[in-house]
């Protein structure tokens, strides 16, 4: 029986993955939107991180196209620069918060790559508590579990 739930569970996200899956998307877009806008720039450093990590993301990569992610990443961004913006924003990230506990750490994770560019301000550091609390996870033992690597120079 192991086997054949396997092979269940396989199928059902290859069809998953070629299907889209709008949902995880716009958690992942809205989380690193809400952390793009956080410190009032946008930089583009971030955009190409956070699009970077979405696409990266298997099942993401497979049912949706640069330029659609891109779309929606712009219009996270727009969302992300009023309260209520980010309120909706946090409520896109918050639907994913019943799911496997990998797919709300990588949406955690995009997020904080964004705000680590230069170190993690105040105010994007107050976004990931939001975005962590949205999804249900542990933000210091994610962070402490992904150091980030930087040069020594």
């Amino acid at each position: 029986m192991n086997i054949f739930q396997d092979i269940v569970a396989r199928f059902s996200q290859t069809v998953t993955a070629y299907a889209g899956d709008t949902v995880l998307m716009e958690a992942m877009v809205s989380a690193a939107a809400n952390v793009i806008v956080a410190d009032g720039e946008v930089a583009g450093a971030e955009f190409d991180t956070a699009l970077a990590g979405i696409q990266a993301n298997p099942i993401l990569e497979k049912g949706y196209d640069r330029l659609m992610l891109e779309s929606e990443l712009y219009d996270g961004i727009a969302r992300a620069r009023t309260r209520a913006g980010r309120a909706e924003n946090l409520r896109r990230v918050a639907g994913i918060r019943g799911r496997d506990g990998a797919e709300r750490a990588a949406a955690f994770l995009i997020a904080a790559d964004v705000a680590d560019h230069d170190g993690i301000s105040p105010l994007e550091a107050t976004a990931l508590d939001e975005i962590a609390e949205a999804l249900g996870v542990d933000k210091a033992a994610l962070l402490g579990a992904s150091p980030v690597k930087r040069s020594a120079g």
